[in-house]
C-alpha cells in the first residue's frame, strides 16, 4: 500500500495500520486484505455481483469491524453491494467508508456507487459509521453514489453517522429504511461542498411497528457555487414517533434546498419536522475577529463547530 492509499484510510476511517478485530478492506476493485473473526464472517459474494457477506453471529457483543473502499487508480469505475446480517442480540460497531484520489492529469471520472443493505436482528445493536473523501489533481472528477438500505427488526436499533467532508464532485445519498415494532433508527449526516459541487440526499423512513421511532438530522454548508438537495420522506403506519431535520448553512453564490415530507397513516403516529437554511451570523464573525481571528479564518472556525 503506498503513501497515497494509506493517506486515504486515514481519512476515512482513522487507520494508521492493520485494524483489530475483522476487516475488509477494498482497494481499485480488489480485495487488498481480509480477517474474520470466529463471531464475524465476511465471504465474497457468490452471485456474480462485486461486494460482500458479512455474518454477525446472535449475542456477538463488544466487537467492531472494518469495510473501507479506496480508489488511486484515475478513471476507475465501480459498483459494489455488501449485505450485512445482523443475529439476534449482537451489538457491533461497523466503519466503512470510501477515499477516491482522481490524479491522472486528465479528464477522468472515478466513481464508486456503493449498496449497503442491513438485516438486524431482534433487539440487536449497530452503529455504523461512513466517511466520504476526495482528493487529487482537481482534473479529474470523483463521484460516490451510496445507497443505504435498512429492515430493523422487532426492537433492533440502528444509529447511523455519515460525512462528507471534501474533495466529491458529485453524489446521490439514498437511504431507505423499514422499521418494526418497538425499533429505533438514527441518523446523522454532516456535509460539506464547495465549488461547483452536487449533493442529492434522499431519505425515506416507513415506521411499521408500535413504538418505532426514527430521528434523522442533517447538517449540512454549501460553499461557492455548490449546490445541494435535501429529500426526507417519513411515514407513520402505525403508533409511532418520527423526527427529520435539516439545517444549512448557505455561503457565496451556493445554492440549497429542503423538502420534508411527512405522511401519517395512523391516529397515534406522531411526526415533526424541521428545516432552517440561513447565512453565518453577522454578530457570530464578529465576535471571532475580535479574538485576533480573520475573518476566513472566523468562517472556518464556525463551520468545524456546526459540523461536529
Amino acid at each position: 500500500m503506498d503513501a497515497i492509499e494509506r493517506e486515504l484510510l486515514m481519512q476515512i476511517a482513522d487507520l494508521h495500520g492493520v485494524p483489530e478485530g475483522a476487516y475488509n478492506i477494498r482497494g481499485n476493485g480488489e480485495t487488498q486484505s481480509r480477517n474474520t473473526t470466529a463471531n464475524i464472517d465476511i465471504v465474497t459474494k457468490t452471485d456474480g455481483k462485486q461486494g460482500i457477506d458479512v455474518f454477525v453471529k446472535a449475542g456477538t457483543k463488544n466487537e467492531s469491524m472494518h469495510i473501507p473502499v479506496i480508489i488511486s487508480k484515475a478513471g476507475w469505475q465501480e459498483m459494489v453491494y455488501n449485505d450485512f446480517h445482523i443475529g439476534e442480540n449482537a451489538d457491533v460497531v461497523i466503519v466503512a467508508g470510501c477515499g477516491i484520489h482522481n490524479c491522472g492529469g486528465v479528464e477522468l471520472t472515478s466513481r464508486h456507487d456503493g449498496v449497503h443493505a442491513f438485516y438486524v436482528g431482534k433487539n440487536a445493536k449497530v452503529k455504523y459509521v461512513e466517511k466520504h473523501y476526495g482528493s487529487g489533481d482537481g482534473m479529474g472528477k470523483n463521484v460516490m453514489n451510496p445507497t443505504t438500505l435498512v429492515y430493523l427488526e422487532e426492537g433492533a436499533t440502528l444509529e447511523m453517522e455519515t460525512t462528507q467532508i471534501k474533495g466529491v464532485d458529485s453524489t446521490s445519498r439514498v437511504t431507505k429504511a423499514e422499521l418494526k415494532a418497538g425499533a429505533s433508527l438514527l441518523i446523522k449526516e454532516k456535509l460539506y461542498t464547495h465549488g461547483e459541487q452536487f449533493a442529492d440526499t434522499d431519505f425515506t423512513v416507513d415506521l411499521n411497528g408500535e413504538g418505532a421511532k426514527a430521528d434523522i438530522v442533517s447538517r449540512s454548508v454549501a460553499a461557492d457555487k455548490s449546490k445541494q438537495n435535501f429529500v426526507s420522506t417519513m411515514n407513520g403506519n402505525a403508533p409511532c414517533y418520527g423526527h427529520t431535520e435539516c439545517d444549512a448553512i448557505i455561503m457565496d453564490g451556493a445554492s440549497v434546498k429542503a423538502a420534508p415530507c411527512l405522511t401519517a397513516n395512523h391516529i397515534d403516529a406522531e411526526l415533526i419536522h424541521e428545516a432552517a437554511i440561513g447565512k453565518i451570523a453577522g454578530e457570530q464573525l464578529i465576535k471571532l475577529m475580535t479574538l485576533g481571528l480573520t475573518e476566513k479564518e472566523a468562517e472556518e472556525q464556525i463551520i468545524k463547530g456546526f459540523l461536529n
